[in-house]
């Protein structure tokens, strides 16, 4: 496999289940010992390693078809390095499953079984495309147009409102987004910001925010918006898996009034790393998980 391996991540009781694309195969394998860490609730990741060399070995006795069907690939270790790491497909991975006791077990598998057609499930997979296709060199940067071409394009034949601008009034958890009937002008006013330093960026990004032009997605459409800007800007993008979910949701309500804790974030999770596959990929899975309800 190539350095382009698309990895995905999912989260199971917030914790990372990643996944590699083999483009042969056409299929997705999963790391085994992140799903044991899932299953063990063990964040320990020697301990974690130790407990499926064990289960290795006793399957391996019992001729379990688990160890005949893992394959090895790279992914990287808690030491920063990349390292071989086992691996099993869909089915594999349900039949690991069934090899531990108990009702987290089987809400494991229902989670890992759990098809997702839903609007969010096919919109990521559009998120992802996104890296891949032309389409993202015509998206203009920082403006209003930019951000509607993001959310067209993300969610176009999900909502009929892809793209477009609300028309009605939106608060979420008592907080009144900016009123409908002045958003031409509000957009306006934001385009106009300027974005030479981190600091105006992320001010702009606020501002963004707190316009929500759309009914729904504004979040996942405007954190791709930010990265195009600071790409374009300073050469520079946000590693979002450095930034926990909590954290994230509590200093984006606190920037409408002081948007130092977001800033501190945002720039603590900076990275140089603007062509890699990986990392846009990452940015989407995390993305998508800060807007999981709870």
């Amino acid at each position: 496999m190539t350095n382009n391996t698309k990895i995905s991540i999912r989260f199971f009781d917030d914790k990372e289940v990643r996944a590699v694309w083999d483009e042969e195969n056409n299929k997705w394998w999963f790391s085994v010992l992140d799903i044991v860490a899932v299953l063990t609730d063990q964040d320990n990741y020697a301990k974690t390693r130790n407990y499926w060399k064990y289960l290795k070995a006793k399957l391996k006795k019992e001729n379990s078809e688990v160890v005949s069907i893992t394959t090895q690939l790279k992914l990287l270790a808690p030491d920063g390095k990349k390292r071989l790491s086992d691996m099993l497909d869909y089915n594999g991975i349900i039949a690991l499953g069934k090899q531990f006791p108990g009702k987290k077990a089987n809400r494991f598998i229902e989670w890992f079984t759990f098809s997702d057609e839903s609007i969010d499930g096919k919109s990521k997979t559009k998120a992802y495309a996104l890296f891949e296709s032309s389409f993202i060199d015509s998206i203009e940067v920082g403006t209003a147009k930019g951000l509607q071409q993001i959310h067209a394009y993300i969610f176009g034949g999900l909502y009929d409102f892809a793209g477009q601008i609300r028309q009605k009034n939106i608060s979420k958890g008592g907080f009144q987004f900016a009123v409908a009937h002045f958003l031409g002008n509000t957009l306006k006013q934001i385009e106009e910001m300027p974005e030479n330093t981190f600091d105006e960026i992320v001010n702009k990004y606020v501002e963004m925010n707190i316009a929500h032009p759309f009914m729904e997605g504004n979040g996942r459409s405007t954190r791709i918006w930010l990265d195009l800007i600071l790409k374009k800007n300073l050469k520079k993008c946000v590693d979002w898996s450095k930034i926990g979910k909590t954290e994230y949701m509590d200093a984006m309500i606190k920037s409408s009034t002081n948007s130092t804790e977001l800033k501190t974030l945002l720039g603590n999770a900076l990275t140089v790393e603007i062509s890699s596959r990986e990392m846009f990929m990452k940015g989407i899975d995390y993305s998508y998980y800060y807007e999981e309800n709870e």
